[in-house]
């Protein structure tokens, strides 16, 4: 998932996605631990992905707190 595809998407959809993300996250850290998961790189594609939606969903935040007559 693309950074500009994280930003047409709306608040709340990020926050599903978010959702989903965590939940998988979570399967592949139990399967992990079982030794059956041979893919362990997918761990870390996963969470790079969840960071990329809380930073985009953390800018959407600060930029509506932002005063009117500021730039970034």
């Amino acid at each position: 998932m693309e950074m500009s595809e994280l930003k047409n998407k709306s608040l709340s959809e990020l926050h599903r996605s978010l959702g989903e993300m965590r939940e998988e996250l979570r399967e592949l850290r139990f399967k992990v631990s079982e030794r059956q998961l041979a893919q362990v790189r997918r761990v870390r594609a996963l969470k790079r992905r969840i960071a990329q939606v809380l930073t985009a969903i953390n800018h959407r935040a600060k930029a509506a707190t932002k005063p009117a007559g500021q730039k970034s």
